[in-house]
């Protein structure tokens, strides 16, 4: 049931999505350039690595050195209109048609992250990844990393089908409020650096 959601659901938003995807194809390459896509490398189900999909919201900048600039130098006007709207995240309906993504489940966040997860943390993998998920709609970005792991892994043991459409109406209220889309000193969320190992990692 839930694969069938997912399908019936991503075919329906692209048939009625996709004169808006074209209008922010145009505005990105018109006020970035190419590529108008963002490809990225991220861990799926078993935490198996697939490349998601994202319109771009960043520049590529460096500084003298050739180290890439922080994403607030980065981040263009139009980006943080996209990102407020979650505009960008609109290609990942084509990962969700190929299997890779659900419309509901754990955010899948960077490959780096994964031999830092304890495990506990490491339950995240044992669902597809989503495009939005109960993390998001309990702070998004604008809570800590031990929470937002704890949301995942709630997600995780409650799954159902009744709490994926509950959490796609959060979400669609989330994206008009524009709630949680970063931290307080951050324009994204900050880099995972780990958490405290448990018994069960040691052991």
């Amino acid at each position: 049931m839930k694969r069938t959601l997912d399908l019936l659901v991503a075919v329906f938003l692209l048939l009625l999505l996709w004169p808006v995807m074209i209008v922010v194809a145009v505005l990105v390459h018109w006020r970035m350039g190419s590529p108008v896509i963002f490809g990225q490398e991220r861990p799926g189900l078993y935490g198996r690595p697939f490349k998601i999909y994202k319109f771009r919201t960043m520049m590529h900048l460096c500084d003298s050195k050739g180290d890439v600039l922080p994403d607030a130098v980065r981040l263009t006007p139009l980006g943080r209109f996209l990102r407020r709207l979650s505009l960008d995240e609109l290609p990942q309906l084509f990962n969700v048609i190929t299997g890779e993504l659900s419309l509901v489940g754990p955010r899948p966040l960077l490959m780096e992250y994964l031999p830092l997860y304890n495990a506990e943390q490491s339950r995240r993998h044992l669902v597809r990844p989503g495009i939005t998920g109960w993390a998001q709609v309990n702070g998004r970005n604008a809570i800590s990393w031990e929470d937002k792991f704890k949301f995942d892994i709630w997600y995780v043991e409650h799954q159902s089908l009744a709490l994926d459409m509950k959490i796609l109406w959060m979400t669609v209220m989330k994206v008009i409020r524009s709630e949680g889309i970063s931290q307080a000193s951050n324009v994204t969320m900050e880099k995972f650096q780990g958490s405290p190992k448990s018994d069960k990692d040691i052991n």
